[in-house]
């Protein structure tokens, strides 16, 4: 096995990350701002073409409408004003096409530099002021060379242009026949706020933690009570419900972990991300998730999580 086959194995804590910046004009001059996004949810980069501008008509300040690529009728998205920085304008500026949630989209940004292979210990979660700012974007920091780039939260951008309201889902109207449990692990906000109101809802009691490395410290806490006393840690928790891209360690390492723990393998896990598809799924059959469900369908998940609990305990 090469070098290059070991290092994209699934379940081994380690991404690809694209690095763009912006270039923003401010009283002392430009400063740039150097930013990342998973290398998975990349299509490609194209030149934007001449005259993209937005419209006052358009359903967020950022969009700036739609250009022909291919096949492809792409909506482009200006991040430099989503982000609420005033871009330098430059020629030659690219636009980064991404694909998840099922949506292509394109964003417009100052440059690219280039893919970075990192590790998601590497991967700082946001400081609290960070993680309180308004557009709730920033999932990450890393440092790479002498600066430190930004990850940013694609999905979060999405979710505030989708007129709709569609991707902030309403509560689940299912709800399970018996009180279970359950620990989640996301790094969003507020899709962690989303799927406790969702898990609540439908009659679970809720652990919500902010990263895959939280979610393996409660799982550890869990087995030292097991064994303790004795029991199964079916005793303490039905079911683990993670995000794949998070700090410090991700939803792949997390459920390879489990899977492979002579005594928390007995819990079933479903992961929950942007980045499953069809193309993908065999990634999550690899470190054997037992279910998994693309956002943003929160629904969809609190009915495959039900589904699955029922079944782990009648066959337990």
């Amino acid at each position: 096995m090469s070098e290059q086959e070991i290092l994209l194995e699934t379940g081994t804590n380690e991404l690809e990350i694209i690095e763009f910046f912006i270039r923003e004009e401010t009283e002392k001059g430009v400063e740039t701002h150097y930013f990342g996004v998973n290398v998975a949810k990349v299509l490609e980069v194209v030149e934007a073409p001449e005259g993209l501008t937005g419209s006052e008509a358009a359903v967020h300040p950022s969009f700036l409408g739609t250009i022909p690529l291919r096949d492809l009728i792409l909506p482009v998205v200006d991040l430099s004003v989503w982000l609420t920085v005033e871009r330098a304008q430059d020629v030659n500026e690219p636009i980064i096409v991404t694909e998840f949630n099922g949506m292509i989209t394109g964003f417009l940004v100052s440059g690219v530099t280039q893919i970075h292979r990192v590790n998601w210990k590497d991967v700082e979660p946001p400081s609290k002021y960070v993680a309180s700012m308004d557009t709730n974007c920033i999932t990450g920091t890393v440092k790479i060379k002498d600066r430190f780039v930004l990850m940013l939260d694609l999905e979060q951008v999405l979710a505030d242009l989708d007129e709709s309201g569609e991707t902030a889902a309403n509560l689940s109207d299912i709800v399970a026949d018996e009180r279970y449990r359950a620990l989640i692990a996301d790094d969003s906000t507020s899709v962690r706020e989303l799927l406790r109101n969702n898990f609540t809802n439908a009659n679970f009691d809720v652990t919500v933690v902010g990263d895959g490395a939280e979610a393996w410290h409660k799982l550890e806490e869990i087995k030292t009570h097991a064994q303790a006393e004795g029991k199964s840690p079916l005793d303490y928790l039905d079911v683990i419900v993670s995000d794949i891209e998070m700090p410090q360690m991700d939803g792949y390492t997390l459920t390879r972990r489990v899977k492979e723990d002579p005594v928390l393998n007995v819990l079933p896990v479903t992961l929950f991300s942007s980045l499953i598809s069809k193309g993908v799924e065999h990634k999550g059959e690899a470190v054997k998730a037992d279910a998994q469900v693309t956002k943003p369908e929160f629904n969809g998940l609190t009915e495959v999580v039900i589904k699955l609990v029922k079944g782990w305990k009648a066959d337990a």
